[in-house]
């Protein structure tokens, strides 16, 4: 079994944290991180949907969605070696990019650089598999998307000069209610 975590007011100790790719059983956690990672944005007044009131549900991923990415070995997670996960980041590969469409850590564990650690392996990951870079879209103004991605590296592209791919995922957010002048797409070249 391995040893046990140590908390400290309720989080892991960073140091015991792993990075692992998702298992089958993992899959079933994953809404709750998900979740728990948007309900920030309504805590810190930002809309997520325009438009949606704020005592609307929150939408998540249905579990069976990230079946076929864990399966590709694109799916990882963040947990104590003997525990369940606490974030996960899940990816596609797009035009010789590692495409970041989901990355979350569970609100009772942010602020001690699981996201950090896990976006560096990430980006590890991507040069280990001989690609590009990295993308993703995100909110440009809440201080845990853009600003943060921009500190590890990843620029904005604009829509006038965004490959299709990412046009295409900005598009389907809107179409989902994202408003799309607080959505951009980021790219981190190799």
């Amino acid at each position: 079994m391995g040893r046990p975590v140590r908390y400290a007011g309720g989080r892991w100790d960073l140091s015991q944290m792993i990075i692992r790719a998702a298992r089958p059983d993992d899959l079933a956690l994953l809404p709750e991180i998900e979740l728990s990672a948007a309900s920030l944005f309504r805590d810190e007044g930002i809309d997520i949907i325009a438009g949606e009131p704020d005592d609307a549900p929150l939408d998540f991923t249905p579990a069976e969605v990230w079946a076929p990415i864990a399966e590709a070995g694109l799916l990882w997670v963040m947990t104590p070696d003997d525990g369940p996960p606490g974030a996960f980041l899940a990816a596609r590969i797009e035009e010789g990019r590692l495409h970041i469409l989901e990355f979350d850590v569970h609100r009772r564990h942010q602020g001690q650089g699981l996201g950090r650690r896990l976006l560096a392996f990430a980006i590890d990951e991507a040069r280990r598999r001989g690609l590009s870079g990295l993308s993703l879209t995100t909110f440009r103004d809440a201080p845990w998307n853009a600003p943060f991605y921009a500190s590890a590296g990843f620029e904005i592209i604009e829509r006038d000069v965004a490959p299709a791919t990412l046009l295409a995922y900005l598009d389907r957010e809107a179409s989902r209610g994202l408003d799309p002048a607080r959505r951009c797409a980021m790219v981190l070249r190799f």
